[in-house]
């Protein structure tokens, strides 16, 4: 086998496809590189064909740190459970990839994706699709390729499109759209949007058509270099599951009951009444057929299924509920649903029921990413549970699915263009979304219930955000766009295209296609119709909940903002942390303290605010005439420290302390004493001088001067018989005391 490589520049950026040299004995493999960034992907299929009713195809995403030059964070030091975002990347290769293989295709595949570089300037995940197809292919694997995926982003200052952007243009686009598919059609759509409009998710759709079929020009290049060093790819030969003729023949003559079974717009029933006439046709078949004939026989019985769903819609317009296509099943929206709770909404579409429950927390509990991306981590997470029981069914419960982190990934896309700024509101945000009941479009339940949550919750998101799926029927020339699909249309249908968005635009997309015919037209003609069904949709919730809260619960934190000088920093935290921990400590407030000085406080009832007085008082600096009421905390013979505030002490001088002379300062004041003083001066080293508001008559009779001071002795004034020296300093020839401070 000779090393072959492709080296091209498209949009750009360059690239360079690489097969012969690593991972010989799989069945494909290839490298693909963009820029520094390098994948290894390598497909096998096992030899044996397994007797499936379905296609067994397994796509992984490996992250290695290596990849970044870092070492796992963790005890164990070694990669183990794929992140988020492995997860997301790996449905996103899969997704194209599984309707590119042919019907009946049973033999097990398995697609791995290995990051060997990740250079932090361009991403590794798109490029993974073009390898695979171009792994599969070389391998001689029976696969509708080439297949490529490609990021459209959009210049916000220039408008730009950009396709495969680097990590800095995204930051710089209002627009973050994922397609994968051929030359001639596009497959598997994932986008993020600032609010864009229909018409510019078309044009960039387009557009980003365009870049698939010229990277896909670059495969064939790539292959027919392959084949002039290595010779033609052989097309290895794979048992397909090939109909059974007379199998579709008595399954088929059950077309008009099954029609019957399925026109019940009660979810339990229907499928009540379909699995009662699959078990009957079941029964028409003797022992030794059925064990015969097992897998036939139920590939038949979802294909009748299939095709009398589908001839409904053709034939009659109506749907299996009795909908229209346009008719949006009955909506359900209860928003402030739980006690207690920061926020909550429940929404429920026909029979697909979702509660959706929001918490505020600090900035500090935002959720830390550990993955070859540069991204340290989120602060909006939002997560989305599919329980057994939500569909009738018993199940194990454990770590979510790749659905469930898929789907709570898309309504976090659909919700983060409206979440405030950090500085607007300083909360990190989880909303978690537990589907009660499903029958389709729960991950757009999930979408409008977190909404009501967070405008429960006293988030002040820019706009509500609502989702609905459409859904596609194209038989014997007719294509017929369905409105918010259940379960069974996005089963049997050709399409799952889930929308979402505000009244001013689309937030997110997610699309699945397996029609080969999905035009600019019927495209056009789904987000119209979406844009209207999200209208209605909107206006239900809105009608409930018109506006977020003004502020949040009383059950929630109060986060409130402060700003301290950086050397005041070590004050506030104290010596070991003892400062802080006792504030947290007396108050039940949580305190976070930024490098810059911005300090973040949480707390219930009142907390916040008395924590926030606390180190306020801390950090201040008296002022020359401000008053204080101050408890006297040190006495000295020349005078008495009095604690202004928390850490910061003044000294009233023994001669500031009353109306006339005073021979000693516990006369007048003693340790624990309440005082009202008034800042007379503050030195160059921040020495806080007293006076003394209020003062009393001194000990042994009234004051003999006027004015606030005390009467000062003077050993030479009439009637003294002592004369000054040099050297004297102060009253009765003795030193005169020096003024000491203490902070």
């Amino acid at each position: 086998m000779t090393k072959v490589t492709h080296e091209f520049d498209l949009y750009g950026k360059h690239y360079a496809l690489e097969a012969g040299e690593l991972a010989k004995q799989a069945t494909g493999a290839c490298v693909v590189r963009q820029g520094d960034s390098t994948v290894l992907v390598a497909a096998t299929v096992s030899n044996q064909r397994k007797d499936y009713d379905f296609f067994p195809l397994t796509v992984d995403f490996i992250e290695r740190m290596y990849a970044v030059g870092r070492i796992p964070g963790g005890y164990l030091k070694r990669e183990s459970r794929p992140s988020e975002k492995a997860t997301l990347t790996a449905r996103m290769i899969d997704r194209p990839l599984r309707p590119s293989f042919p019907d009946g295709f049973r033999n097990e595949v398995q697609v791995v994706a290995m990051p060997l570089v990740a250079d932090q300037i361009d991403p590794v995940d798109t490029i993974c699709v073009m390898a695979a197809s171009a792994a599969l292919t070389i391998g001689g694997v029976p696969f509708e390729g080439p297949l490529a995926c490609v990021r459209v982003g959009r210049d916000a200052d220039t408008g730009e499109w950009l396709v495969n952007p680097t990590y800095e243009e995204r930051d710089n686009s209002d627009l973050d759209l994922e397609l994968a598919g051929t030359a001639d059609f596009i497959s598997m759509v994932e986008a993020s949007a600032n609010e864009v409009s229909e018409d510019e998710i078309l044009a960039a759709m387009a557009f980003g058509q365009e870049a698939i079929a010229a990277f896909c020009a670059e495969e064939e290049a790539f292959f027919e270099k392959w084949i002039e060093a290595n010779g033609p790819i052989e097309p290895k030969e794979y048992e397909l599951d090939e109909p059974v003729p007379e199998v579709v023949e008595r399954v088929g003559a059950h077309y008009d009951e099954m029609a019957a079974a399925l026109h019940d717009a009660d979810k339990a029933s229907r499928t009540a009444k379909v699995n009662e006439l699959k078990e009957r046709i079941r029964e028409e078949f003797s022992d030794q057929e059925r064990e015969e004939w097992s897998r036939a026989l139920n590939v038949e019985l979802k294909a009748l299924e299939k095709h009398a769903m589908r001839d409904m819609v053709i034939d009659t317009g109506e749907r299996v509920d009795g909908r229209s296509a346009t008719e949006i099943r009955p909506l359900m929206v209860k928003p402030d649903y739980l006690p207690l709770v920061h926020g909550s909404g429940l929404f429920q579409r026909g029979q697909t029921q979702v509660l959706s429950v929001a918490t505020l927390g600090m900035l500090n509990e935002w959720q830390r990413l550990d993955t070859i991306e540069p991204v340290d981590g989120k602060r909006y997470i939002h997560h989305y549970n599919f329980p057994p029981y939500c569909t009738g069914e018993t199940g194990r419960l454990g770590a979510p699915k790749r659905r469930e982190i898929g789907h709570g990934n898309l309504a976090e896309r659909a919700l983060l263009p409206v979440i405030p700024s950090e500085d607007e509101f300083p909360y990190a945000i989880r909303v978690v979304s537990e589907v009660m009941e499903s029958n389709g479009s729960s991950s757009m339940a999930s979408t409008c219930g977190s909404t009501l949550a967070l405008m429960d919750a006293g988030v002040p998101i820019s706009r509500p955000v609502s989702g609905i799926a459409m859904g596609l029927i194209q038989e014997r020339g007719e294509t017929v766009v369905l409105s918010d699909i259940q379960g069974l249309e996005d089963f049997l249908g050709d399409m799952d295209f889930k929308v979402c968005g505000t009244e001013r635009g689309i937030t997110a997309l997610q699309m699945d296609n397996k029609a080969t015919g999905l035009t600019q037209e019927i495209l056009a003609r789904a987000l119209a119709q979406a844009k209207e069904g999200r209208a209605f949709i909107l206006k239900t919730m809105l009608d409930a909940i018109p506006e977020p809260r003004t502020q949040p619960k009383e059950t929630a934190p109060q986060i409130i903002s402060i700003s301290i000088p950086e050397d005041k920093i070590r004050d506030v935290i104290g010596s070991g942390g003892k400062v802080i921990r006792g504030i947290q400590d007396d108050t039940g407030a949580t305190i976070d303290i930024q490098e810059d000085g911005t300090v973040f406080i949480a707390g219930v009832g009142g907390a916040g605010d008395e924590a926030a007085e606390r180190i306020k008082a801390i950090v201040k600096v008296p002022e020359v005439g401000e008053e204080y009421v101050g408890h006297v905390v040190n006495v000295q013979p020349f005078g008495a420290f009095v604690e202004l505030l928390p850490g910061k002490d003044g000294l009233l001088h023994i001669s500031r302390m009353a109306q006339g002379r005073v021979e000693k300062v516990e006369d007048v004041l003693n340790v624990g004493d309440e005082v009202r003083v008034k800042v007379i001066e503050v030195d160059e080293r921040g020495k806080v001088s007293l006076d003394r508001l209020d003062k009393p008559e001194a000990p042994g009779g009234p004051s003999q001067r006027a004015g606030n001071g005390p009467r000062r002795h003077n050993p030479n004034g009439p009637g003294s018989t002592r004369t000054r020296k040099p050297g004297d300093r102060g009253a009765g020839g003795g030193p005169k005391p020096r003024r000491r401070h203490r902070s």
